[in-house]
């Protein structure tokens, strides 16, 4: 592994019930790692929420609904052009209601973002060296 990061900036939209609030998210991609899509939620300098997403799961979920629990993704048809629905649960919560908190992020910047994670690795090149990662637990 070449240990490349890949990082965007993009607007997410969170849903609230006086209209939409803007706030940044941070996404970041490590082929140390490279199932996982991580996703920091901002508010100016302050983290609101950090999350770790299936990089599969969102590029399906920018095509057909994905995913139960706590992260579902689901394509939705905006006024200004596609985007990414995604429903937060907090970890734990209890019940099949409505989510924690939904976004909505623009479907073509995420697009960019996830064909720059593919040109590090490859949709099917993942790989995850166990070894490494049990030499790393076992010395804890």
């Amino acid at each position: 592994m070449s240990c490349v990061p890949v990082s965007a900036l993009l607007v997410a939209r969170l849903d609230a019930p006086g209209g939409r609030v803007p706030l940044l998210a941070r996404v970041s991609y490590d082929d140390e790692d490279p199932y996982v899509v991580q996703a920091a939620f901002l508010d100016g300098p302050t983290v609101l929420a950090r999350w770790n997403f299936d990089r599969q799961m969102l590029a399906e979920g920018l095509h057909r609904p994905v995913g139960e629990g706590d992260v579902a993704f689901s394509p939705h048809r905006a006024a200004g052009g596609d985007e990414l629905r995604v429903a937060l649960r907090r970890p734990g919560a209890e019940g099949q209601g409505s989510a924690d908190a939904v976004l909505f992020v623009e479907a073509r910047a995420l697009t960019r973002f996830l064909e720059q994670t593919y040109a590090v690795t490859g949709v099917g090149e993942e790989f995850l060296d166990l070894d490494k990662l049990l030499d790393e637990l076992l010395a804890r």
